[in-house]
């Protein structure tokens, strides 16, 4: 089946919120920050997506967080990650970051190239409950290991079936894909469920609906299509409970 059905919404690059500064140009898809729109507060668990375009030896220095499952996807140049946990780290391109707050950390986040901005999406999770210890973990390489195909980034923890998945404490999971022009992918579904399909660069079309870079959709019910690429293009997409 590749006609949308109600009830499902699409968010367009032109409603996301901006904040540009002199080392820091970011698009929330999201209420975040100065940014306030009742039609974008949360998706199910689903918090925050910032696109985050950071300028050589640029960063947010030490500021804290508590009680959110906080995920990096960096698709250009690196960032240098330092915190309270006692973890140092560069996260470069292709590679993903998962920390969880918990009770409370401070941490920072840096470009650290002398000549190249960094392209980094940052998504926010609340957790299933509050009060979790902190905890870490990086993946290298993962984002770009394939292309033409879901890879399993996120998935909740004791459910985990990818190696390529960070565990997270909610019941949610995400995938990237980086898709060729031409090529295809499926997208469903399941009862009981809700997905937020995100595009990060590029074009695709999901039965007659075209979305380009910056644009988002929400389902909400059972579904079954088929995902085409009319450019080359980059996606994320959460599945998440009602």
């Amino acid at each position: 089946m590749n006609t949308l059905t109600q009830p499902y919404t699409i968010y367009p690059d032109s409603g996301r919120g901006k904040t540009e500064i002199s080392w820091l140009k970011g698009r929330h898809t999201f209420s975040f920050g100065s940014f306030y729109d009742p039609e974008r507060g949360q998706f199910g668990s689903l918090r925050v997506i910032n696109d985050d375009r950071i300028a050589a030896k640029g960063g947010f220095p030490s500021h804290p967080h508590q009680n959110m499952e906080i995920i990096s996807f960096v698709l250009e140049g690196a960032l240098e990650h330092e915190d309270s946990m006692g973890n140092g780290d560069v996260i470069n391109a292709g590679d993903v970051q998962y920390m969880s707050a918990g009770t409370g950390v401070i941490h920072s986040e840096f470009n650290p190239l002398a000549d190249q901005s960094t392209r980094l999406i940052q998504v926010w999770i609340t957790p299933d409950q509050d009060g979790y210890e902190p905890a870490y973990e990086k993946k290298d390489g993962i984002l770009f290991s394939k292309k033409n195909a879901w890879i399993s980034v996120l998935e909740p923890t004791g459910k985990k079936t990818s190696e390529s998945a960070i565990e997270i404490r909610q019941d949610a999971s995400a995938a990237y894909a980086h898709l060729d022009n031409g090529s295809q992918l499926p997208l469903q579904v399941e009862k009981g469920r809700q997905t937020w399909l995100q595009v990060l660069s590029g074009k695709v079309q999901i039965g007659d609906a075209i979305l380009t870079h910056g644009d988002s959709i929400a389902i909400k019910d059972p579904f079954d299509s088929t995902l085409h690429a009319i450019e080359d293009a980059q996606l994320l997409r959460f599945n998440l409970s009602n």
